[in-house]
């Protein structure tokens, strides 16, 4: 799925609300979701157990911490927590 694709199956739920209109959000929801496909496989490997869990928690942290920073109320506190984000997505 690419993301013209995904974006029309989000349903209005998550789009309605104003935090939809960061881009950096609607780009961690769409990692996240194309992220849990590569974390099923690696679940199905005791090897790779560990690696599966820590990619999904950083995937996830990244539109965690972008709709955190969104919500803050100065541009400092705020500018913390896209930096957060940042880092788990790197």
């Amino acid at each position: 799925m690419n993301y013209e694709e995904w974006l029309k199956s989000v349903p209005v739920e998550i789009t309605g609300d104003s935090l939809w209109k960061v881009e950096a959000y609607r780009l961690a929801l769409f990692a996240a979701d194309l992220g849990w496909h590569d974390v099923s496989k690696l679940m199905k490997d005791k090897r790779t157990l560990g690696l599966s869990d820590q990619l999904y928690r950083a995937i996830g942290s990244i539109g965690a911490n972008v709709a955190e920073g969104y919500s803050r109320g100065t541009g400092k506190d705020r500018a913390r927590f896209y930096e957060y984000g940042l880092g788990s997505a790197r």
